[in-house]
């Protein structure tokens, strides 16, 4: 739904209106009036002309006006604009086939790790239940990138998207680090960016799996059962070159740190431990003789490790979520999808 102006005579309630429509997740939206929109606008210094890109599969142009409406429509802050804008730009470089994902039988999502003071300004948050409802910033930017991967995308179950299932993390995928927490640098950093810098980083990964350990009390035993939750025998990662998410809790980043562990060490020991033999994965799944040949792996050979993830580099690690024995892990997508890293201007310029 490009931005275009809509008048409802006065008997229409506008909440069930766009409800009705295909222009809405299922979730009431905010009505998008002309004054309503220029507030909105007012979170950005860009032209509403200019035009942002393409939004696959449909490929219909959006403008920063489009982009001001879906997010005034999923309920954002005219302060959260240049974080929805910078992300749409970001998940539009080639190598992380947006379109690919918008039409997949899969149910993953690109999920917006956002770091940076602007993060800590807007209000995203990266403690408890950080990938969970009940904050508005995390909720609302991650349900504007939505709406216009359906709106402007075509992506709608049963019509461009093929998904199955889809899933929750469908809804809204966005969050920030624990800074306040966390033993290590943060993902941009690890990236090259500087602590001063405002970055998005995106994945396309599944919705998390909790990973629980109130045992261990020493960093290899932890980082052996989390690198066991990174594999799966039904997972897209198992077989194809992809990243995977593993966002660590405090209290498990904080013991591998009090142990020397830094952030690459743990990021290098979890790459290492994540894989399983191929006559384990044989058993059942998703394995395929021609899969093991095209990673270079004969098939015959039972003994034969499948890294959960085939490049150390993709494994984003990050530490979010509030104190207790708990770590999530999101199973990434395929090979036709890289993740994405790059620094956005809060400012709103182009």
């Amino acid at each position: 739904m490009p931005a275009q102006e809509i008048e409802l005579a006065d008997d229409v309630d506008e909440y069930q209106y766009f409800l009705e429509k295909e222009w809405s997740d299922g979730f009431p939206v905010v009505a998008p009036t002309e004054a309503r929109l220029k507030w909105m606008l007012a979170g950005t210094r860009r032209d509403p002309d200019e035009v942002v890109g393409d939004i696959p599969p449909a490929g219909v142009t959006a403008t920063v006006r489009d982009v001001a409406l879906h997010a005034l429509m999923a309920g954002c802050k005219p302060d959260y604009l240049p974080v929805v804008l910078g992300a749409v730009q970001l998940m539009l470089r080639e190598e992380f086939n947006l379109g690919g994902v918008q039409c997949t039988m899969h149910g993953v999502a690109p999920l917006m790790i956002v770091n940076g003071p602007y993060a800590s300004e807007i209000g995203l948050h990266g403690g408890n239940g950080c990938f969970g409802p009940g904050f508005r910033a995390n909720a609302t930017i991650g349900r504007a990138i939505r709406l216009l991967l359906m709106n402007l995308g075509g992506g709608l179950a049963g019509l461009a998207s093929a998904t199955v299932f889809a899933s929750p993390i469908r809804y809204t995928a966005c969050l920030t680090e624990n800074t306040a927490l966390s033993p290590w640098e943060t993902l941009a950093q690890s990236h090259g960016f500087s602590a001063g810098d405002n970055v998005i980083s995106c994945a396309m990964v599944e919705s998390p799996r909790l990973h629980f350990d109130d045992v261990s009390t020493g960093p290899e035993r932890l980082l052996r059962g989390i690198a066991d939750s990174m594999t799966s025998t039904g997972s897209w990662n198992m077989w194809f070159s992809s990243d995977v998410v593993v966002a660590m809790g405090p209290q498990h980043a904080r013991l591998c740190a009090s142990a020397g562990l830094t952030r690459a060490q743990v990021q290098q020991r979890l790459w290492e431990l994540a894989e399983r033999p191929q006559g384990n994965l044989k058993r059942g799944g998703n394995w395929r003789e021609e899969r093991a040949r095209a990673l270079g792996i004969d098939p015959r050979d039972d003994n034969a490790p499948f890294k959960a993830v085939k490049d150390v580099k993709r494994v984003q690690l990050i530490v979010a979520g509030g104190l207790g024995p708990v770590t999530a892990v999101c199973h990434g997508w395929n090979e036709s999808s890289r993740a994405v890293h790059g620094v956005y201007d809060p400012a709103g310029s182009s």
